[in-house]
């Protein structure tokens, strides 16, 4: 916040009273100077309670209620909140606009319950940042048939400005990170189809991800055999099925996947619009059950080249397991490729 807008949001305070406030902000360390800033300029009052809610390598998190709330389904939201001494544009920037593309397209019944994000930014005063959004009672997976529809309705929502896609690109509005690892994002043309997914996947996700593996073997074998030959894997997915742009969590395992007010909700994203298909690249550690499918294909049916895809998904999850831990991870990538290979062989023999 900056100080002109502090001043305006204390300018309907007696001023005895904004005097006494500003002097016991001053007090106050870093965070809770902003969090008293914040609440006060939105409306929500002051911080009733700010509970320590642990920590990672790189931001602390705390559940903070405040004497004012906002109300979600007639209900007074708390927040969560996470803060770093790094900036926002490094720290929160992706997170905030990934959270905020989720929630514009899970409204509705049958949906995923996703936190909406109230605010995020640097502190005004002193090193540091922070991103609030509304706290959820996570709790276990619950129903799968029910996690299955409400990622159907999650990719079937429309590339919107408010989600962030206003032109239907394939990419995202920043560049964010799965795990540890850079992920790009540039756009494509407004309006795309198939062959602009290709070259995405193609020069972002798979390429992207060897430059950083070194490999020469899976290189090469990307390089010569499958990736000038990649749109053969999509043959049946042009005309009336030509790929549209679909908002994907990007990074979709069982670590990743709980439930909140009764209702399914996936976390910690890699957002970005592509391909549905390709939310599946991490199905071998999700535990997707037959009746997660059978919610899911009620909505989307299962396309004819689903199966022959799943490989050059699956490898993009396992090359960057192992950019980030090493060891087996890419003798499956390698794996992957040489069926993708064995896929081509055979595609262009049948010609």
């Amino acid at each position: 916040l900056s100080a002109a807008s502090e001043s305006l949001a204390f300018s309907s305070i007696p001023s005895a009273t904004t005097r006494l406030l500003g002097t016991q902000l001053a007090a106050m360390a870093p965070l809770d100077q902003e969090l008293e800033s914040w609440a006060s300029s939105a409306g929500y009052g002051q911080i009733d309670k700010a509970i320590p809610a642990g920590s990672s390598g790189w931001a602390s998190f705390r559940k903070v209620t405040v004497t004012n709330p906002p109300e979600s389904d007639g209900k007074p939201v708390s927040f969560f909140v996470k803060s770093s001494s790094r900036s926002a544009e490094e720290m929160f920037h992706g997170e905030a606009l990934g959270l905020q593309a989720m929630y514009e397209c899970s409204q509705g019944e049958d949906s995923l319950r996703i936190p909406k994000v109230y605010h995020y930014g640097d502190f005004s005063e002193g090193k540091g940042s922070l991103i609030v959004m509304e706290y959820l009672n996570l709790a276990g997976r619950s129903d799968d048939r029910a996690l299955g529809k409400a990622m159907a309705k999650m990719h079937l929502a429309p590339a919107t400005e408010e989600a962030g896609n206003p032109d239907e690109a394939f990419g995202f509005p920043v560049d964010n990170t799965i795990g540890g690892t850079p992920q790009p994002n540039p756009w494509t043309k407004p309006n795309s189809g198939t062959q602009e997914w290709i070259e995405f996947f193609r020069d972002h996700r798979i390429g992207h991800q060897l430059d950083l593996a070194g490999d020469a073997y899976c290189s090469n074998l990307w390089e010569k055999d499958i990736a000038p030959r990649l749109h053969l894997l999509f043959e049946d997915l042009q005309g009336e099925k030509e790929i549209k742009p679909s908002l994907l969590h990007g990074d979709l395992w069982s670590g990743n996947i709980g439930s909140a007010d009764g209702k399914p909700s996936i976390f910690d994203p890699a957002v970005y619009f592509g391909h549905h298909e390709a939310e599946w690249g991490m199905s071998w550690c999700a535990g997707f059950t037959q009746t997660f499918w059978d919610g899911y294909n009620a909505i989307i049916p299962r396309d004819e080249g689903f199966l022959e895809r799943k490989p050059l998904y699956d490898c993009y999850h396992q090359l960057n397991h192992y950019n980030l831990f090493g060891g087996g991870y890419i003798s499956s990538a390698r794996g992957h490729l040489e069926s993708l290979k064995k896929k081509l062989d055979a595609k262009e023999k049948a010609k």
